[in-house]
């Protein structure tokens, strides 16, 4: 590779750097096990909510985006200080993401440490290490990457994951090939009449159109150094992040369409996707699967475990010092209780739907107030929201309705 295609490479890496970071949050285990356990259960007629769910995730990332880089100031802080009842609104906000995405991270590392295990009995003849020493393992190697490394630093490990988990799955995908006209015709949107259908579609949309994306873009733009005059480069970001995330998504889903569903099997777990396709696609095409879902649970990990000091100093104000004693002592604190995974009496993926199904739920609440707040001349100037804009976020606001309706029925 000579050195000046080198140096582009690096430049398109650091102009997608925030999306590349919110691929990596947003694509995880949870993802990964409900975009499989919709492919295998009704084959590709739900892509239409994934779609929808990408074109939704673009339309509030650039609005989040662009509000940040005209107030020069992050999404919870906004909402605190713009409004009336700001301070009430943004602290739920804030508690609902955190309460959350915990409940998440416990899920993620049990998956995680279940597909390890996994990997090395794949790739050993049967030996089976315990799941409690995978975890601390894990742990502590996240805790010297938190304690010794910067934003810089985790952005580029969480490119790594993402580029990692994206090939991965575009390998299997071509081993398995699909019927590209049945993915043509899941665009069209269709409910199956089934129990449990509204409430996977809802986890679906919260896997993608995640709520807490929206507060973390301001954040990652803030982080970047980005000001107005980036305002293409964090449109061309936003594009490029929701393209990846669809892209992943229907991957994932085309490949237990395309094997799983059509042999009847049903996935109720991310380890039962592997131990169901090692029969059909052999222990390589299964160790594939298990090196991109670990990829992509260590890369959600990672802004996990950043949400709850990111999210205080969001609404306080405060600068973001990754070495500073509260955030320290709160990652530490993320990551016990990651820890937890290894007591899970139940799947970990039942943490992981519910967290999702949650995110979905609270979209109403990130939607509204940047509609109204990207719609004020004399907070916004000359980069008030065009029609066009406002069509999207109309729709925004009318989806995530109907999706917090779906993640209601799920739960009852």
């Amino acid at each position: 590779m000579t050195g000046k295609t080198k140096n582009k490479i690096l430049i398109a890496l650091s102009a997608v750097g925030p999306g590349l970071f919110l691929i990596g949050y947003n694509i995880g285990t949870g993802s990964v096990t409900t975009m499989a356990r919709a492919g295998a259960q009704y084959g590709l007629t739900l892509l239409w909510a994934i779609a929808l769910s990408c074109i939704f995730t673009y339309i509030l990332m650039v609005a989040y985006g662009q509000v940040t880089l005209v107030s020069k100031k992050t999404a919870l802080m906004n909402i605190k200080t713009e409004f009336k009842f700001g301070k009430p609104l943004a602290l739920y906000i804030m508690a609902a993401l955190i309460i959350g995405e915990l409940l998440a991270v416990v899920g993620i590392m049990g998956i995680v440490s279940d597909l390890v295990q996994e990997g090395i009995r794949l790739t050993s003849d049967g030996i089976v290490f315990s799941k409690a020493w995978i975890t601390i393992i894990l742990i502590s190697l996240l805790f010297l990457m938190f304690w010794f490394g910067r934003y810089k630093a985790f952005e580029k490990i969480l490119t790594l994951f993402v580029i990692i988990m994206a090939f991965c799955f575009i390998v299997v995908f071509i081993m398995v090939s699909p019927d590209l006209m049945e993915l043509a015709a899941g665009l069209v949107p269709s409910i199956p009449d089934e129990p449990g259908s509204m409430g996977l579609i809802a986890a679906m949309v919260g896997s993608t159109c995640s709520a807490a994306v929206f507060i973390m873009r301001s954040t990652v733009v803030s982080e970047k150094g980005w000001n107005i005059d980036n305002l293409k480069d964090e449109k061309r970001d936003s594009f490029v992040s929701a393209s990846m995330m669809f892209l992943i998504s229907g991957l994932i889903m085309a490949v237990a369409a395309g094997t799983l569903h059509l042999l009847g099997l049903k996935v109720d777990s991310t380890l039962d996707l592997i131990s169901l396709f090692e029969p059909i696609g052999g222990k390589f095409a299964s160790f594939l699967l298990i090196l991109g879902i670990v990829g992509a649970g260590l890369s959600t990990v990672f802004p996990i475990v950043l949400i709850a000091p990111w999210l205080i100093s969001d609404y306080t104000g405060k600068p973001r010092d990754i070495h500073s004693p509260m955030y320290r002592i709160l990652i530490i604190a993320g990551l016990l209780i990651a820890f937890f995974s290894v007591f899970l009496d139940r799947s970990p993926t039942i943490l992981m739907v519910f967290s999702m199904a949650f995110q979905a739920a609270i979209l109403p609440a990130v939607a509204i107030p940047i509609f109204m707040l990207i719609n004020r001349s004399n907070f916004m100037k000359e980069h008030i929201a065009s029609t066009r804009m406002n069509i999207g976020l109309v729709a925004v606001i009318i989806f995530s309705l109907v999706t917090t309706y779906f993640a209601i029925m799920g739960f009852l």
